[in-house]
Parts: structure tokens; C-alpha cells; sequence
């Protein structure tokens, strides 16, 4: 694991140092948790901030690992990472503010700040989709020397990432990321998804985690190049992500149609 982060550094300085001010934000929001008794949709407000802690954390060192492997000028990939490490600072920021005040950050416009805070955090996020999209055309445009299956593998992740970002559009257009019944109320533990409507969390969260999950199977996939030839390796890539894409939009479809992922009576 040492060598790992420390690889991670290596590679991007910026994007390796905002996670670990992640990290250590999550460190806190665990000690202040226990001894806040406040609630917020039923929950501790901190819920939402340590999940997004770790979030971004993952996606921000996931990024310094596959921007290295670009070619050509450096100055897209600075472009991309020290954009996307200031959208994240300034959404997390925004999500931890909200906590602490003992109210929501998505969705939540009962004042004037608390609208500019949720606008704030809309324009971050449609930076990031925008800069998403520019390491995925990178990634098509540039000579990459990576297996197929393995490069293939950044190429779908980004794409389903970006798919999975836009997702929350219909979550904004909805004013709620609950089908069929209000934000809050029962849910699973600590995720919180609905168990009495729809939820379009998660189709959102598996379309954002493609990102590490399809580079993976590539990569895992280039691994077997003594019993796979490159082609087939990189077909068993093609044959996942669209099993990948497919229970992504089944979880859409079950969203919108307001059936919770697990109902549950308590």
C-alpha cells in the first residue's frame, strides 16, 4: 500500500495532495460524528460528507494513476487535474459547510445561501463532467503504447463515469434523487437508498465507480496474455462493459419506475 500511494505522488503531485486532504477531512467528520446528536433526514448530517470523503478521494487518485499513462503536451493533463482538484475542494467544501450547519447541501434552496450553495456545487460538478470528457477524448485521439483490453478499459470507464455524472441531471430536473416518495425515510444502512421507492443513487454510483472498475478488468484481462490473444482479451473487456452498462440502466429504469433496489418492511 506504501508503494502504491507513493506511486500515486509520483504521478500527480496536485491530484495525490487533495486526496489525502480528503482523507484527513474524513478523519475529523469520524471524531466529531459520535458526539453530534443532530440529525438530518433521519441521519447524522455527517453521513453524506464521509461518503463523499472517500468518493472523491477514490476518484481523485484514480485520475493521477490513468492521466499518466497520456502522451503529447502536458498542459491538457494539468488542465484536467488541477481543474478537477478545484471542483472537488469547492464540493466537499460545500457538502461539509452544509453538514455542519445541520441541513442538506443537494436539493436544498430554503434560502438564499443555501440555493447558491447548491448552485455552486452544480456548476462543479458540470466543470468536472466537462473535464471528464476531455481525458476521455485524450485517451481516443492520442497514441496510448497500453494493452487493448486495459486501454479499452479507461476508454469505457470514462465514458460510463460521464453517463453516471449526467445522471444527475435527472436527479436535478426531479428537485430530489427519491422516485415515488419524498427524500429521507427508511433506507439501507448507512448508504441510506430507498427501501420503500426509487432510488437514483444507485445507478449513479455505479455509473461514477466504472471508472475504477473497467480500467481493472482490463487490466486484469492484459494480465492473461499467455492464454489470451489481445483480441480476445479485449472482446472479454467489450462483453463486460456492456453487462456493466446494462445493470446500470437497469437500476435507472427500476429507479424511475419508483421500485426501491431492496424493499424492506421496518
Amino acid at each position: 500500500m506504501r508503494k502504491l500511494l507513493a506511486e500515486i505522488y509520483r504521478r500527480d503531485k496536485v491530484l495525490a495532495i487533495v486526496g489525502w486532504v480528503n482523507l484527513g477531512l474524513l478523519a475529523v467528520m469520524l471524531l466529531i460524528a459520535p458526539f453530534d446528536s443532530r440529525t438530518v433526514m433521519g441521519l447524522s448530517p455527517w453521513i453524506k460528507p464521509i461518503k463523499f470523503a472517500v468518493s472523491i478521494t477514490i476518484y481523485l487518485w484514480t485520475l493521477a494513476w490513468l492521466l499518466k499513462h497520456l502522451t503529447g503536451p502536458r498542459w491538457a493533463g494539468k488542465i484536467i487535474s488541477w481543474g478537477v482538484s478545484t471542483t472537488m475542494i469547492v464540493e466537499i467544501t460545500c457538502i461539509t459547510l452544509q453538514a455542519a450547519r445541520g441541513t442538506t447541501s443537494h436539493f436544498n434552496v430554503a434560502s438564499a445561501f443555501d440555493a447558491l450553495i447548491f448552485s455552486l456545487m452544480g456548476y462543479m460538478i458540470l466543470i468536472n463532467t466537462l473535464l471528464a470528457t476531455l481525458a476521455l477524448v485524450l485517451f481516443f485521439v492520442r497514441a496510448v503504447e497500453l494493452p487493448g483490453a486495459y486501454l479499452w478499459g479507461i476508454r469505457l470507464g470514462f465514458l460510463l463515469f460521464i453517463l453516471g455524472g449526467l445522471e444527475g441531471m435527472v436527479m436535478i430536473m426531479n428537485n430530489a434523487h427519491t422516485i415515488g416518495h419524498a427524500d429521507g425515510g427508511p433506507g439501507l444502512p448507512f448508504v441510506n437508498w430507498s427501501t420503500r421507492a426509487g432510488d437514483l443513487r444507485i445507478a449513479h454510483l455505479l455509473g461514477l465507480h466504472a471508472l475504477q472498475i473497467l480500467p481493472l478488468a482490463g487490466y486484469a484481462l492484459s494480465l492473461r496474455r499467455k492464454t489470451l490473444s489481445q483480441s480476445r482479451q479485449v472482446a472479454y473487456l467489450l462483453i463486460f462493459a456492456l453487462a456493466y452498462t446494462i445493470a446500470g440502466a437497469w437500476l435507472f429504469w427500476q429507479a424511475m419506475s419508483g421500485r426501491p433496489l431492496i424493499a424492506l418492511d421496518w
